[in-house]
């Protein structure tokens, strides 16, 4: 099989996916308490590659198209968002395996089967530059799955020898990422919220720590980038919009079946009539569903038409980037919207923790809160669409 290409046999992401859902489903809750995957389950999404699906194939990784990545991560978080988090950020930091020498990548997941490089934000980290490297200095936070991880980056400005900055190609200070093994990093436990609790989101630092130069990267900087294959004309922004974009998806789906079985049998208290056969459940429902295929389906044919269009010219136009950013943003709210209406016409039943209902309508409003489900993205989709000029940021 050729690099990207088209899985069309019964051992596609998605399958593999499915394959764990029993393992996921009598995981979840110990998941979520723990704060972390459990050894099950960890050994588990291992044994069928699914940290690997963004790697590059050299690198011992599977290389996939972003629509069959986006397909195997709804699968999973229709078990468990907390899950699906981990993968598609282990997943998007893996894609800096693209940007690294060789034979460091090679080091790091090449060689070892249960590899995983995390990171988080933190603006005002400093990586100041030494013979051979740099001295890294800095705090990061959200750092999700780094129990499970084997390496963590931090994103730094690169302070020269003189003491300014060095500039990024915008002109605006270079974010550089170093690379170094877990153990070199300090952890704070901070992460008590109100969902995507198994992520084990936690704040890390370091001080004065040297990286040597080799194991730092610009991520998405062309003159970096040593390969070649159509998957990595993406960039990280547009896996991990993707990747957020599907465990909302995922949620609502699950949130959806099972709201649809509910209402096949549950009377509300006071009412003679079933959830079933009132008309307005009846509406909502039918809503819900077209909203959450809709939002799927633009996903999934963006991303594909992306990939096909990049795979024919080598190149990504500013109009995809914007649909990417479109389709993704607009999955993370249509999904929101299901879940709630899921939430609402439940009643009762969805405060139990022993139904199917509380802890996704949790992890749903956690994702909302994430970068990538900022409804201000839209803003620069339509500045866009008036003919302005957004920033590339987070396009």
């Amino acid at each position: 099989m050729n690099a990207g290409a088209k899985m069309t046999d019964l051992n596609t992401p998605a399958d593999r996916a499915r394959r764990l859902g029993p393992v996921l489903a009598a995981n979840a809750a110990r998941i979520e308490a723990d704060r972390a995957l459990t050894p099950d389950a960890l050994t588990a999404l291992h044994d069928e590659r699914l940290f690997r699906c963004l790697l590059p194939r050299r690198f011992a990784g599977d290389e996939v198209r972003p629509a069959d990545f986006v397909e195997m991560m709804i699968e999973i978080a229709r078990e468990d968002a907390s899950t699906a988090w981990c993968i598609g950020q282990g997943s998007g930091c893996s894609m800096a395996a693209a940007y690294l020498k060789p034979n460091i990548a090679d080091q790091i997941w090449g060689r070892d089967s249960r590899a995983v490089l995390a990171w988080g934000m933190g603006p005002g980290s400093i990586a100041k530059v030494v013979d051979g490297g740099y001295s890294v200095t800095g705090r990061w936070q959200f750092a999700s799955g780094n129990k499970h991880a084997t390496w963590m980056g931090g994103h730094c400005w690169v302070e020269e020898r003189d003491g300014s900055f060095r500039p990024g190609p915008d002109g605006d200070k270079l974010e550089r990422s170093m690379l170094f093994p877990r153990a070199a990093a300090t952890f704070t436990d901070a992460w008590q919220v109100i969902g995507l609790r198994g992520t084990g989101s936690d704040t890390y630092e370091v001080t004065d720590l040297f990286v040597a130069d080799d194991y730092s990267v610009c991520r998405d900087i062309d003159a970096e980038r040593h390969e070649a294959g159509t998957l990595y004309q993406f960039t990280t922004t547009h896996l991990y919009a993707s990747a957020f974009a599907s465990v909302g998806l995922g949620v609502a789906r699950g949130m959806l079946d099972a709201f649809i079985g509910l209402a096949r049998t549950k009377t509300p208290t006071a009412s003679s009539r079933a959830l079933r056969d009132a008309p307005t459940v009846q509406r909502d429902l039918a809503l819900a569903e077209g909203k959450w295929r809709a939002a799927r389906a633009g996903l999934l044919t963006c991303l594909s038409e992306t990939w096909d269009s990049v795979a024919a010219t080598g190149r990504m136009t500013l109009d995809q980037r914007i649909a990417i950013r479109l389709a993704t943003t607009f999955a993370i709210h249509q999904a929101k919207e299901v879940v709630d209406m899921c939430w609402r016409e439940a009643g009762a039943t969805a405060i139990f923790d022993a139904n199917p209902f509380e802890r996704r309508f949790r992890d749903m409003h956690a994702v909302t809160q994430q970068v990538q489900g900022r409804m201000t993205h839209l803003d620069a989709v339509g500045l866009h669409l008036l003919g302005g000029v957004p920033s590339r940021r987070f396009t």
